[in-house]
Parts: structure tokens; sequence; C-alpha cells
């Protein structure tokens, strides 16, 4: 039976998320400005138009929400989804805190539906590669990584919804900062150890503008993290380093350059390592290979990876990391 979506939060992302459905049928729209779910909506047949997203969560002819909303709203539509039945593919962070996302885990088993998290980089060609590489062995046990992303915003930039905590949820680190984390735990596992500092640099908002980080395994892997919207030059590297072996991740199409995978290998006598580079100019897929993927969960009735559990410990860095920097909206 092909799947029916429902997409609450019709703006660039809910756009992408229409554009990318293997092979399900959108039947329904919302947003809080009507337009937007509108022209959206163009993009399938028949398609019903809410300007309430909890009314489409609960709609009787939706099998999958998608939530796309401001951070503040994707718990609470995740959560009406949830106890409607239906499955649910929610943005990241999935909340602004993890004590929002608590009761979710409970309620999806309990309504044996299917939640993943829109941790989307996981799906871009070069980290498949990269995944493939690390799961053969080709790197040698991890030691640890290095990874930077960053933008330099725009005029205007601290007015928009992302500056307002009580929107967002904090700045730099739970947006671009959320992907680093995420990816970072996905290839070296769990933090048994967190610290860092985020910090108003720039810009004139109450939320933070960088954020630096040093999370530590249990075995001592380090991931060190830099999140900024002052990079002024849309950055994107992620530097992953094994005990015969190191892989960089660059670039993800558009203004943060050609997305590029580099295999350095070290040779026996070490020196110069034997280098492999793939280039993937490719139009960005990632989008499609993840909604199959979610497809897969649940016709094969399997827990997505990542989900809510993933979410709830990203969101724990973060909150961690907005405490110790003394910002009040992390409490």
């Amino acid at each position: 039976m092909t799947l029916r979506v429902g997409i609450v939060g019709c703006g660039l992302i809910g756009q992408k998320r229409a554009r990318a459905l293997a092979g399900c049928r959108l039947v329904a729209c919302a947003d809080k400005q009507l337009p937007r779910a509108s022209e959206v909506a163009r993009l399938g047949t028949d398609v019903r138009v809410f300007e309430d997203g909890q009314a489409l969560a609960t709609s009787a002819d939706v099998d999958v929400v998608v939530v796309a909303t401001t951070h503040d709203v994707l718990p609470e539509i995740t959560r009406a989804a949830i106890a409607a039945g239906k499955h649910v593919l929610v943005e990241k962070p999935a909340a602004r805190r993890a004590s929002e996302l608590h009761d979710l885990l409970a309620l999806a088993r309990a309504k044996d539906v299917r939640v993943r998290v829109g941790f989307n980089h996981r799906y871009h060609r070069a980290f498949r590669r990269a995944r493939e590489i690390v799961a053969s062995g080709g790197l040698g046990p991890l030691m640890f990584l290095r990874a930077r992303y960053g933008h330099g915003g725009r005029v205007g930039y601290e007015k928009e919804w992302r500056s307002d905590p009580a929107l967002s949820g904090g700045g730099e680190l739970i947006d671009q900062g959320a992907h680093l984390i995420d990816l970072a735990r996905w290839f070296l596992g769990e933090f048994a150890e967190v610290s860092g500092y985020a910090h108003t640099y720039f810009w004139d908002m109450p939320v933070d503008d960088n954020a630096f980080l040093l999370l530590k395994t249990e075995h001592k892997q380090a991931a060190f993290l830099h999140a900024s919207c002052t990079e002024w030059k849309n950055t994107f590297s992620f530097e992953l380093y094994g005990r015969v072996g190191k892989l960089h991740v660059e670039g993800l199409g558009g203004s943060y350059g050609v997305e590029r995978l580099a295999w350095y290998k070290m040779t026996p006598q070490m020196g110069p390592p034997e280098t492999v580079i793939w280039e993937y100019p490719l139009a960005d897929d990632s989008w499609d290979v993840e909604m199959a993927e979610f497809v897969d969960d649940i016709r094969l009735r399997r827990e997505p990876d990542p989900g809510l559990p993933d979410a709830l410990a990203v969101l724990d860095v973060v909150g961690r990391i907005y405490s110790s920097s003394g910002y009040a909206f992390a409490s």
C-alpha cells in the first residue's frame, strides 16, 4: 500500500521533503502561512491544505507526518501525530531541549509507530561512502575527529526566528552544531565526557553564534567540534582519524562547495599517504535516500536510526554546553 504523507511546516525544508517522498503520496500540507501550504500542495494531486498542524497530524487519511516547523512546535506536533497512530519524520533537533522528548519514546512504543529524526547529513553521498570505509576496517580503530560547520548569516539574521530562544531553543549550537554532534556520535559512539563553550561574539541576539566542543567517549576517543555563524565563508569540514588512515569530508554542495571525500591511507613506511578522492557534483540525493530508509523502517517494523534516542543524546550535549556557558534559556 502506498503511504500517504502529510507535511507540517512548508518552508524550505518542508518543500525539500515534498519533493523527496520515495514513492509515497502527498495528501496534506499545513502551515500557519496558508499560501506556503498551498504552494507545496501543488506538488501533488488533490492535496488538502491546513492552517492547523495538529489537525493535519490527526487526520484519518494521513499515514506519515513530516514535521518541519520551528523548533518549539516540533515536539507538540510529533506528540499529536504519535498519539493518533501516525509514523513521524521530525526534523532535527526534534525539540528545544531533551525534556520535551522524554515521554515520546514510551508513547511511540505504546502506539507501535516509527519515529525518525531528520539528521539528514548522514545521507550525503560522501558520508554514505565514509561509513562503508569505516565499517570495512579501512581506517583501523578510530582515534578522534575534528569538524567545523558554519555560515556567515545575512542582513537581518539577528531578527530571524533562530535568534529567539523561545522558538529555537538556542543558536548556532542547536542549529548546525546538532548535525556535528550527531555525526560524531554516529562514528565514535556515546560520549562519556562533555565540555565546551558557547558564546555570542558578533550578532546582537540572545543566543550563541559560536560553539566550541570537546567530547570524549569512555575509551577517550575525542571529537573537536566548532559550529559558527560568523564563518563569513560557508564551511563544512569533517576529518576522521584512525590508526591506519584518515577520511576528510568537505563541502555540502551549493555555497559550501562541491561535496568531496578524501581517503588518506597510511603506508607501511608512513610518510605521504596513498590518497583516493571522490567528488560529488551531482544534485543532492540525501533527502530521497533518507525517506526511502524511513519507508523501509515502516515496512520492516524496525527502529529508525537516527531516531528519538539519538535526538535525546544530541540535546543532552547541547543542554549541558548551554548550561555551563551561562545561557538562561537552557534551564
